[in-house]
């Protein structure tokens, strides 16, 4: 299976170490020079998962073209802020070409999820969403994981599911595309929650009260966009909900835990070249909220940390200060 790999991050070279250690043929499309050179010289990314050999299988290139040139697959792996610029810079494909986004986020101009941005590009091609609690870390080391492939095409489904998967790499195959990729994107912004009060020493049962209730608001909002609610309590949703508030590989739980020693989002991120996707997810969240009329409290307090300079304490006693309701309200 020649597969091309659009991305060239930890998640995206991730994927792409894992595929190619299953026989694939990888072609990897990278925006940094450095990455190409760095995967040609030595078969390691110099920037992402530099400890970690990639193997022989596994090429890169700068140029769109030549990344998609005979692909019989072809992986969507940027950071959602980026991907329709992206998609815009790719040429066209043959119609039966499966194009699968592994991009766990929403357009931040248009809050759209990232299959409907693919489908926009690409309106002949098979689309499929990839998700679950995936660390990229532990994906390239070839660890035990097991993730969700979605489409509204069963046959496709299973068709990914039989080439994207291995014993170590177990797949699922759900039709919710769309509780899969709102359970993907909107966990990031819970996981920036947990790692505020982790960070202000709030204890695990204020931990395990933000998962929980981020799960709510969560599934609030997905099902208000016609996700399936037990989608939300899988792999997609409560699985990766899990892993990334409480994994010390997170990102998002450690932009938070950071902003609750006082640093702003500016100063965490320039320390990385890795993204937090939660700070860029929760405006989508709130904009799509405020359409459908779904109240996202957790969300809102995120966002007035990350946007409006209020302090993580402040947010944190907001929430606790919110009137008692009943669980399912």
């Amino acid at each position: 299976m020649r597969t091309a790999v659009v991305g060239g991050g930890s998640w995206g070279t991730a994927l792409a170490i894992h595929l190619a250690r299953t026989g694939a043929d990888v072609r990897m499309w990278a925006r940094e020079p450095e990455v190409v050179e760095g995967l040609s010289r030595s078969h390691r990314n110099p920037i992402y998962l530099s400890d970690i050999e990639c193997p022989a299988r596994l090429t890169a290139t700068a140029d769109h073209a030549a990344a998609l040139q005979g692909a019989e697959l072809i992986l969507v792996v940027v950071p959602s802020e980026f991907v329709a610029a992206t998609l815009k810079d790719l040429p066209r494909i043959p119609a039966a070409v499966p194009v699968v986004s592994a991009t766990k986020g929403l357009d931040p101009q248009r809050h759209v999820r990232m299959t409907e941005l693919v489908a926009e590009r690409f309106p002949d091609a098979p689309i499929a969403a990839l998700s679950g609690p995936t660390f990229a870390r532990e994906v390239a080391l070839g660890q035990p994981t097991a993730a969700v492939i979605a489409s509204r095409d069963e046959v496709l489904a299973r068709r990914l599911q039989g080439w994207l998967g291995s014993r170590e790499f177990r797949l699922y195959t759900n039709r919710d595309v769309v509780g899969v990729e709102m359970g993907g994107a909107l966990k990031n912004v819970i996981a920036v929650a947990t790692g505020i009060a982790d960070g202000l020493g709030l204890g695990e049962n204020a931990r395990a009260a933000l998962i929980t209730r981020g799960l709510a608001e969560l599934t609030r909002l997905a099902v208000a966009l016609g996700a399936q609610p037990a989608t939300l309590a899988g792999l997609a949703g409560m699985g990766d909900l899990v892993l990334t508030c409480t994994g010390t590989l997170s990102r998002n739980r450690a932009l938070g835990m950071a902003l609750a020693r006082g640093q702003s989002r500016d100063a965490v991120e320039g320390q990385t070249r890795m993204i937090a996707e939660g700070a860029r997810t929760v405006s989508s969240a709130l904009a799509l909220a405020a359409r459908l009329g779904v109240n996202l409290p957790i969300c809102a307090e995120v966002g007035s940390v990350l946007f409006q300079g209020k302090s993580p304490g402040d947010a944190l006693a907001a929430l606790l200060g919110r009137a008692a309701r009943p669980e399912d309200a």
